[in-house]
């Protein structure tokens, strides 16, 4: 008897274990951002030394939060699909200071991440230490933000481009369409995620400040959100069948207008003068000179010298 039970509890815990598997497969990744939404950002801890990842415990890389800003006294976050301009004013302590050296030199990246949707915020996240050795969990739940800062080292000081353009790119799962033989379909809301993410300095020639252990750095960071995985087209630049297509509205349009103005304004009062000439036959003339007031035949025979005098009076007895 204790051979077949241990074979019964061996099966009913198989498969309690396989439903639980299929339950965890197909359950949902978590709700989606909304707008508005405060995301976080962490950064990867590195020592001052050498700009090494540090690690915890377990081996996993160790994520920190972003510096404190001065602005909102808590470390630098992004309010989801919100484009716009943020400030971070964070001060220079000594350890901050030679990591921007690592930074800007390229030694070590700024690397930092945000998570991909709300779930996957915790304070176990924040440290690292619910990996346990597995990274291939980190990339899903969380979307690299890798921070390229440019600038030039000084012996005694640093000049920092401190300006920085920061994308982030969402993506929406397809809706899906469900339906039985006795319902409608029904369409199920897409889901908003972070699907990338990148910053990186401008201008670095002309706008960067310098500073030293102590001073305040103040980032400014230029945000914006796509609604897609790709950078939309540029609309500075027309292509030739859109440049032709103008050409041709624009001509149309000149002809048109011309072709209203004549038939509108200028062919009626061409006419009108036409129709005026036509019907009075012109100024009646005498001996090719003047003419007579009131049209019509010579009443009589000029008065004056030579023959030319004022008409009307004719030669008196």
């Amino acid at each position: 008897m204790m051979p077949q039970s241990s074979a019964v509890f061996a099966a009913t815990v198989s498969f309690f274990l396989s439903l639980h598997g299929a339950l965890a497969e197909s359950a949902p990744e978590g709700k989606p951002w909304s707008n508005g939404d405060l995301i976080p950002i962490t950064c990867l801890n590195r020592t001052i030394d050498t700009g090494e990842h540090i690690t915890d415990s377990h081996g996993n890389l160790q994520y920190i939060p972003f510096p404190t800003c001065a602005e909102t006294n808590t470390p630098l976050a992004l309010l989801y699909s919100q484009s716009k301009t943020q400030n971070c004013t964070i001060n220079l302590t000594d350890p901050l200071f030679h990591l921007l050296e690592f930074y800007i030199h390229n030694d070590a990246p700024l690397t930092c991440r945000i998570p991909s949707l709300p779930s996957s915020i915790s304070t176990k996240d924040l440290s690292g230490q619910d990996k346990a050795g597995v990274m291939g969990s980190e990339s899903v739940a969380y979307t690299p933000l890798v921070m390229a800062l440019s600038g030039t080292l000084q012996l005694s000081h640093l000049h920092v481009a401190n300006e920085l353009n920061l994308l982030i790119h969402t993506s929406t799962d397809p809706p899906t369409t469900t339906s039985t033989k006795d319902t409608p379909p029904k369409s199920k809301a897409a889901k908003g995620k972070i699907d990338s993410a990148s910053a990186y300095s401008i201008s670095p020639t002309t706008r960067n400040t310098k500073i030293i252990i102590g001073d305040n750095l103040t980032l400014t960071f230029h945000i914006r959100w796509y609604p897609s995985s790709f950078l939309p087209l540029t609309s500075s630049h027309h292509g030739f069948w859109s440049t032709l297509s103008y050409c041709i509205f624009a001509a149309g349009a000149s002809a048109a207008i011309c072709i209203a103005y004549f038939r509108g304004v200028e062919l009626p009062r061409r006419l009108k003068f036409h129709g005026r000439d036509a019907m009075n036959g012109g100024l009646p003339k005498y001996n090719g000179y003047g003419y007579f007031p009131g049209g019509g035949a010579s009443p009589g025979v000029g008065n004056g010298y030579g023959g030319y005098g004022f008409p009307g009076t004719g030669k008196r007895d």
